[in-house]
C-alpha cells in the first residue's frame, strides 16, 4: 500500500454510532441487520424502487437468529432509515459499507459518488468478493479511504469479514476498519496484500469448480456431493480448518509426517481446477439436482434452516457473540488477578 495523507478519521472505531449501507440487496440487507443487532443507527439507500419493502421484510427475518446471537443493547429494528438519495444515505456517516453488483465500471463509480459525498475521512468498505480495491479506486478523489470489507454471506450470522486496502489506501483505513469490525461483533482476517479473490473465495471457489466437474461428468449427484461435506470435512472446518486437519492426519508425527507420507499425491491426476462449460446440460443438472435436494422446502424454510444451523454450530463451540465477551471478560479478569 502507498502512503497517502488522508484526513483521519472522524472518531475512533469504538465511538462510531451511525453507518450507512449502500446497496440493499443479499449482502447489504444483511450487513444492515447485522449492524442494527449490534446498536447502530443504520441509514440505507438502493436505487431500485421495491427497495425498502425488500430489505426490512429481510430485517425481519433475520432478527429471530440475530435475537438469538444476542443483540446489543439498544439494537433495534426501528433504528434503520431508508433514504431517498446516495448522498442523503452517507451525509452523517461514521462508516460506509457499499455492497453494489460485482460489475466492476458500476463499483468504480459508485465508490467514487461516495468518497465525494460522505463526510471527510470517513472510511468507506466495498463488501466485493472478488475485485481488488486497487482496480476499484481509481477515479475517487481521496482513494487512502477506501478498503476492502468482503463479508461471507449471510453477513449477519457468518462471523468472517477479510479486509485488505489497494495500492494507494492509507495504511491506517485498513487498521481503522480491521478495528471497526472487531468492535462491531465480527471475525476479522486483515490481509497483508491483495490476492485475486481474497483467501476464503479461493478456496470455495476451488470446491466448486471441482464439484461442477464431477455434476458434469456424472460421477456425482448434488446430493452426494452436498453430503460429502455436511456428513464429511465440513464438521471438522467448523471448528478446525483444512490445515490443522491434515496435520492431525499425520499422527503424532503432525503436518511434517503427512506431507512425507501423502505428498507424494499431491501430484495424482485429481483435481480439475479450471472451470468447466456450463453448458445447458450441466445447468439444468446443478438446478434440477438442487430443487429435488430441496424437495418441499422454500427459499425461506432453507434459510431459516441454515441461520439455525450455524447458530447451533456457533453455540457449540463457543462462538456466540455473548460466548465470546464473556471469555474475553473471564481472560482480562484473570490477567488482572495476576498482574
Amino acid at each position: 500500500m502507498t502512503a497517502i495523507n488522508t484526513p483521519a478519521a472522524p472518531c475512533a472505531p469504538e465511538d462510531v454510532t451511525r453507518v450507512a449501507c449502500i446497496g440493499a440487496g443479499v449482502i447489504g440487507g444483511g450487513w444492515v441487520a447485522h449492524f442494527l443487532a449490534r446498536g447502530y443507527d443504520v441509514t440505507a439507500w438502493d436505487p431500485a424502487p421495491d427497495a425498502e419493502l425488500k430489505l426490512r421484510r429481510l430485517v425481519d427475518a433475520a432478527w429471530p437468529a440475530l435475537t438469538q446471537l444476542g443483540l446489543a443493547d439498544g439494537a433495534s429494528r426501528d433504528r434503520l432509515t431508508v433514504a431517498a438519495t446516495l448522498e442523503e444515505a452517507v451525509a452523517d456517516a461514521q462508516f460506509v459499507q457499499e455492497s453494489a453488483p460485482e460489475k466492476l465500471e458500476l463499483k468504480r463509480d459508485l465508490l467514487a459518488q461516495l468518497d465525494a459525498a460522505a463526510p471527510a475521512g470517513a472510511v468507506i468498505a466495498s463488501s466485493t468478493s472478488g475485485y481488488p480495491m486497487t482496480d476499484m479506486q481509481t477515479t475517487a478523489a481521496d482513494p487512502g479511504r477506501l478498503v476492502v470489507g468482503h463479508p461471507f454471506n449471510p453477513p449477519y450470522l457468518i462471523p468472517l469479514v477479510e479486509v485488505v486496502g489497494g495500492e494507494r489506501t492509507a495504511e491506517h483505513a485498513v487498521n481503522w476498519a480491521s478495528r471497526f469490525y472487531d468492535v462491531a461483533g465480527k471475525s476479522v482476517i486483515t490481509m497483508k496484500a491483495e490476492v485475486p479473490g481474497f483467501i476464503a473465495n479461493r478456496l470455495q471457489e476451488a470446491l466448486w469448480r471441482e464439484a461442477l466437474h464431477m455434476v458434469a461428468n456424472g460421477e456425482a449427484t448434488v446430493r452426494e456431493i452436498d453430503d460429502s461435506i455436511t456428513e464429511g470435512p465440513g464438521l471438522r472446518w467448523a471448528f478446525m480448518g483444512p490445515m490443522l486437519t491434515f496435520a492431525l492426519a499425520g499422527g503424532e508425527g503432525g503436518m511434517a509426517h503427512m506431507l512425507d507420507h501423502f505428498g507424494p499425491s499431491l501430484k495424482s491426476p485429481w483435481t480439475r481446477l479450471e472451470a468447466p462449460e456450463l453448458d445447458k446440460k450441466l445447468y439444468d443438472a446443478v438446478v434440477e439436482g438442487c430443487d429435488e435436494e430441496a424437495g418441499e422446502r422454500t427459499i425461506a424454510d432453507l434459510v431459516a434452516e441454515r441461520d439455525q444451523g450455524v447458530i447451533d454450530v456457533l453455540r457449540a463451540t463457543g462462538r456466540l457473540p455473548q460466548q465470546r465477551r464473556a471469555q474475553r471478560a473471564a481472560q482480562h479478569e484473570k490477567h488482572q488477578e495476576t498482574a
